[in-house]
């Protein structure tokens, strides 16, 4: 029950002026991220991508709580399509994606200390139900489900397989960074532990 208290508790981020500037400079850097750094792996064709755009989610969840990071997650995948389209038409479905990463990295880690167990739940929470499962779907869905879901799934698997270690770490390191200035953004009082 404490951790679907974080959803409402976290709208009081949203009226504050200086919560919603830092907000505002995740979303930016989550677009930027989203445009410039990202790679594609040729073995999978266009369904396997490495990006660096789950970081400023990750950061917003953290600092913000869930309600603000669904936001950063939703709006930055939007404003990286309308800046940077990928060649093909927008699809919703991502943008789903992106909105319940940030629940997720917010609900796991708003308010609670950013300790390497915790962000490995995090992460393996995004990975198991969004990066995996639900964006395997999505690619399903959007290329006429040609091949098979399977396909799609083992591909997004063997992708997070190889990025899990990286980016469980880099999140770990940005913990300490991201705690101090929490605190120093809030005048003390901070939304980690």
């Amino acid at each position: 029950m404490r951790y679907l208290k974080k959803i409402p508790d976290s709208f009081a981020s949203l009226r504050d002026v200086r919560s919603l500037a830092a907000i505002a400079m995740l979303l930016a850097l989550r677009v930027v991220l989203g445009i410039f750094a990202n790679a594609t792996l040729p073995l999978f064709g266009n369904t396997v991508k490495i990006s660096a755009a789950f970081i400023p989610t990750f950061v917003t969840g953290a600092m913000f709580g869930p309600v603000p990071a669904a936001l950063v997650g939703a709006l930055g995948d939007i404003l990286s399509f309308v800046f940077a389209p990928t060649g093909g038409a927008y699809f919703p479905g991502f943008t789903v994606s992106g909105m319940l990463a940030g629940l997720i990295y917010g609900v796991v880690l708003y308010g609670e200390r950013l300790s390497l167990p915790r962000i490995a739940v995090a992460w393996a929470a995004d990975a198991l139900f969004v990066s995996s499962f639900l964006s395997a779907y999505w690619l399903y869905v959007l290329y006429a489900q040609q091949p098979s879901y399977m396909f799609y799934l083992s591909a997004r698997v063997i992708s997070l397989a190889i990025k899990c270690v990286p980016e469980i770490l880099v999140l770990f390191a940005l913990s300490k960074p991201v705690t101090l200035l929490a605190r120093r953004l809030v005048g003390g009082k901070s939304s980690i532990a």
